[in-house]
């Protein structure tokens, strides 16, 4: 691979190379999540018949992930990640400004094609986004890196899901303001994307296999002959798949079961943010320079936990204000166990690969992960129907999730690894 030595690289905290990319990610993240949950909301008001609109949007965010991460991470070791990064940034200014139109004309359906061009921008990103971090930092450095990068992402999602809900309430019928706020925010990070500094190309002979669309030949190879790595991948997933359906059930919860406004519940799904922020930089400093599935382990019961919590609570007497004030601290814990459950997982598979591979599995990455977001939508789909038709409340989806996360829990014991 074209590149430069690691070791003559700056501290990470004086890296301005790593704080671009840092603060590209952050922004991208809340234009994300701010865009993605407002729509969402609207969603659960569009809602008729007790048919929730929420899997619709989710799985049209999620599909583009699922039809393009292969050919993304085959771009990403084909071309120079740091250029995929800056054209994805421009494309999201692109969209935003898409966006913009669809709010002043306030047709769902013109919003939910947005939704799917921000996952096509966004599954473009993801490979090189945790890709260039092996090519551009230390390897001892690495868990700190995806710490902090996770942290300031899931800080990002905070802002930006909380924002969202109060945003709503403030502008109305005016979103389409909303809409260039968010593209101001694509043209900062397209500014600070700038900042990343310039990496080698991993593979340039590389060539195009039509299989690539999904799963590059190669990477199938590597994950037949390393069974660590494929666990990591699937288990990385299923965190994903549990992501992907708390959000919609926390505002499903918030504003149908317990009668809340758009921006108390999106206050309390931000909490969980608060948590994986913590849980990612706690986890980075845990981990020294080691992956240590220990706290994969840890993560995995805190979560398994927080969840049946959320559903006690919500099958519980307590008052509305009660199970809401519960709910935050709850799910701030929820949060914190997820930071701790997925930051080595990231790690396994960023260092892991061989280095002329590392863009095609991270796209392997974002295919799985995205994989697992469409069967969430489908999964909360049918929970919501199930639900409806036993006249069961909504806080029983928690419960859901925390039984198929048990096998993890109880199953899953990969020996921890040290980074050179």
């Amino acid at each position: 691979m074209a590149g430069r030595n690691t070791d003559e690289l700056p501290s990470l905290m004086r890296d301005p190379s790593f704080g671009g990319m840092t603060s590209t990610q952050f922004l991208g993240a809340f234009n994300d999540n701010f865009f993605k949950q407002i729509v969402l909301l609207l969603c659960v008001d569009a809602a008729t018949d007790g048919s929730d609109l929420q899997p619709v949007a989710l799985a049209l965010f999620a599909l583009p992930f699922v039809l393009f991460s292969g050919f993304a991470g085959f771009l990403s070791d084909r071309i120079s990640k740091r250029n995929i990064v800056v054209a994805c940034k421009v494309g999201e200014v692109v969209v935003m400004a898409l966006g913009v139109v669809a709010f002043a004309i306030g047709e769902l359906g013109l919003l939910l094609a947005v939704l799917f061009c921000m996952g096509v921008q966004s599954a473009f990103f993801g490979p090189p986004k945790y890709g260039i971090m092996p090519e551009m930092l230390r390897s001892r450095d690495l868990p700190m890196a995806n710490g902090t990068l996770q942290m300031t992402t899931f800080v990002a999602i905070i802002f930006g899901m909380a924002l969202a809900g109060y945003s709503r309430m403030w502008f109305g019928d005016e979103l389409w303001i909303v809409g260039a706020v968010c593209v101001g925010i694509g043209l900062l990070g397209t500014g600070t994307s700038l900042l990343v500094r310039r990496t080698g190309v991993a593979k340039p002979g590389l060539e195009f296999n039509p299989a690539a669309l999904l799963l590059h030949p190669s990477t199938r190879r590597l994950l037949r002959s390393d069974r660590v790595l494929l666990g990591v991948l699937l288990v990385n997933s299923l965190f994903w798949f549990i992501g992907g359906l708390v959000q919609p059930a926390i505002n499903s919860f918030g504003k149908q079961q317990l009668g809340m406004d758009d921006g108390r519940t999106s206050t309390m799904a931000a909490c969980m943010g608060v948590g994986i922020a913590i849980g990612c930089i706690l986890a980075g400093r845990l981990s020294g320079h080691r992956v240590r599935f220990g706290l994969v382990r840890l993560g995995a019961w805190g979560l398994l936990g927080c969840l049946a919590a959320v559903a006690a609570l919500g099958a519980s007497d307590l008052s509305v204000i009660a199970v809401e004030r519960s709910c935050w601290g709850v799910l701030t814990l929820l949060g914190l166990f997820g930071g701790l459950f997925v930051v080595p997982l990231n790690v396994m598979l960023q260092s892991r690969p061989p280095s002329d591979q590392k863009g095609r599995m991270i796209g392997a990455m974002n295919l799985f992960n995205w994989v697992g977001i469409l069967c969430s939508a489908g999964f909360f789909l049918c929970a919501q129907k199930v639900l409806h038709s036993a006249g069961w409340k909504e806080s029983w989806t928690f419960a859901g999730a925390a039984v198929i996360l048990l096998p993890v829990a109880l199953f899953y014991r990969p020996a921890e690894a040290r980074l050179e």
